[in-house]
């Protein structure tokens, strides 16, 4: 699950004005990513490259109870929701904030074969899709589309900004899926996840930026 995960943040915006802005809700959707590979860059949590792990990717995520358990998801959305409540003065923001935050490990335990826990115990779970990539794909990529499509359907603004976001989307997707997987795990791939994610959320800042919601015209037109 790579874009998919943005689903929940389109989804977010899409049905109220109050949520934060996109690019905040695409940061929150991989906030426990961009943990985890911080995490590994000091070798607290870790990550192995096993080619042939599953179906669709050699990672073999060995160690990450303060990132990926389902406390520790809970625990960094309780923290993206204080900080965007704090921040925004509005705890509607807040509680999207925190919901995009946690959907990541509801997203994360269709793919990923058994190696989430509920709080860094033995027990692990996972429903494996990665390794069942003709119900994996289209299921993500569906996600995605749906998610987009109702965000557009309740924002307003120009077509070509949120058209280009999508394109580079479905790129980095391509690229994930079917480019050269990586032979060893270093700080060189975690950079270039950083990046990835980096480039997409300041895409989405720049969307928001030339949409507003329906619920918001609406309004302003009243007023």
């Amino acid at each position: 699950m790579f874009i998919g995960h943005f689903a929940p943040a389109l989804l977010a915006r899409g049905i109220t004005e109050d949520a934060p802005k996109l690019g905040v809700l695409f940061i929150a959707a991989q906030l426990v990513d961009w943990a985890f590979f911080t995490f590994a860059i000091f070798g607290i949590e870790q990550l192995r490259i096993v080619p042939g792990i599953t179906a669709m990717n050699p990672y073999d995520l060995v160690f990450m109870p303060y990132s990926h358990s389902l406390l520790a998801t809970a625990g960094w959305a309780l923290v993206f929701g204080v900080v965007v409540g704090v921040v925004l003065r509005n705890m509607v923001a807040a509680a999207w904030g925190a919901i995009v935050v946690l959907s990541h490990w509801l997203l994360d335990l269709l793919v990923h074969r058994p190696d989430l826990t509920i709080a860094g115990g033995e027990d692990k779970y996972g429903l494996g899709l990665w390794n069942a990539p003709h119900i994996e794909m289209p299921l993500e990529i569906g996600l995605v589309l749906l998610a987009y499509w109702f965000y557009i359907s309740r924002t307003k603004g120009p077509v070509i900004p949120p058209l280009i976001l999508l394109a580079a989307m479905l790129l980095f997707q391509a690229i994930n899926w079917f480019g050269p997987q990586p032979e060893t795990a270093g700080v060189g791939m975690y950079l270039s996840v950083f990046l990835s994610y980096g480039i997409l959320t300041a895409m989405a800042f720049w969307v928001q930026s030339t949409r507003w919601h329906k619920n918001q015209r609406g309004l302003a037109v009243a007023g």
